[in-house]
């Protein structure tokens, strides 16, 4: 019985601390543009770099790649690329969305909406 009436003052805290919640949010939202991750693929032939909003930024491909003239080859580089850049950029701001969580007081592993 007691343990429900913990859980509602610390839903008490959180509901208190909602302003600054939203403000951290609204900032996080913004830095995802300059969070940025590289994909490699064909030992570096094929490099993707994206950002935290899951954006392209940058594709390149090797010269010597080019010269080999093999379409398939190249689709599934840069498609390796492409999902390796975006994995790594998923990881970095999952790791930044439970720093700021973590730092709100907010309980390890909570969702918060706009940040999946």
């Amino acid at each position: 019985m007691f343990d429900m009436f913990r859980g509602m003052g610390q839903l008490g805290g959180l509901l208190r601390n909602l302003p600054k919640i939203r403000e951290e949010m609204e900032k996080f939202q913004q830095r995802l543009g300059q969070i940025t991750a590289e994909g490699d693929a064909g030992a570096g032939m094929v490099k993707v770099r994206v950002n935290g909003r899951m954006e392209v930024q940058s594709c390149s491909i090797s010269d010597e790649l080019m010269k080999m003239n093999d379409r398939e080859m190249l689709e599934d580089l840069v498609k390796a690329a492409t999902n390796q850049a975006l994995e790594r950029v998923k990881q970095v701001v999952g790791e930044e969305t439970n720093k700021m969580a973590s730092e709100l007081g907010l309980p390890a592993g909570a969702k918060l909406p706009g940040m999946s």
